[in-house]
């Protein structure tokens, strides 16, 4: 399989923690969005968003959005689950992991916050966007699971929903979001990132990090 990713995405870091945790291998495709790698015309062809991740199976096979990718990996190779079986708890997951995939990740993402330098606003306003569009989002995640035991989002085991709250929490960090405010969430992601899988994923560890 092919990944095309940019160390700082929180999509492909996703991803990259979905393809650790089912222990299969990747050859990872770096696209360096600052410099808009992701527009060159090679790239738009197998992926016409110009977004990562794009991930290519052995088959040749193009897929891409972060969490549909996921989730065919965890169709495809089962162990370890990253939903549950029960339809309730699984809708749950899922809900959680699109507050943050659908909900608070796009609206803060690089494309985003180019545009709002396009249409003038002083950067002081653009990263205060960011910060605004974080903790809005992690809130209400934080309320999702304040009842679910621990120490994962939804239990004993990471599911989707650790697999997107890992990276939104580096995001909220880099907007200088004060994460303090969201024990439950960061209850969940200390349970994460104590897992190889997660660790070795993280944006510092890849070979395209700056």
């Amino acid at each position: 399989m092919k990944l095309h990713g940019y160390f700082r995405s929180s999509a492909a870091y996703r991803v990259r923690i979905a393809l650790n945790l089912k222990g299969l291998g990747a050859e990872h495709l770096p696209h360096h969005l600052r410099k808009g790698e992701q527009c060159a015309p090679a790239y738009l062809a197998i992926n016409p968003q110009g977004l990562v991740p794009t991930l290519e199976s052995d088959g040749g096979t193009v897929l891409t959005q972060s969490v549909a990718i996921i989730e065919w990996l965890d169709e495809t190779h089962p162990n370890p689950p990253l939903l549950p079986k029960d339809p309730l708890r699984r809708a749950k997951v899922r809900a959680f992991a699109l507050a943050i995939a659908c909900d608070t990740h796009p609206v803060q993402n690089l494309k985003v916050l180019a545009r709002l330098r396009e249409l003038g606003l002083p950067e002081e306003k653009v990263q205060d966007w960011a910060a605004w569009v974080n903790r809005e989002g992690l809130s209400a995640c934080d309320a999702l699971i304040r009842d679910e035991k621990g120490p994962f989002c939804f239990g004993d085991a990471p599911t989707l929903a650790d697999l997107c709250l890992v990276p939104q929490l580096t995001n909220a960090r880099r907007f200088g979001v004060d994460v303090s405010a969201y024990p439950r969430l960061l209850e969940a992601e200390a349970a994460a990132k104590a897992l190889p899988a997660f660790a070795d994923a993280a944006p510092e560890k890849q070979p395209d990090a700056e």
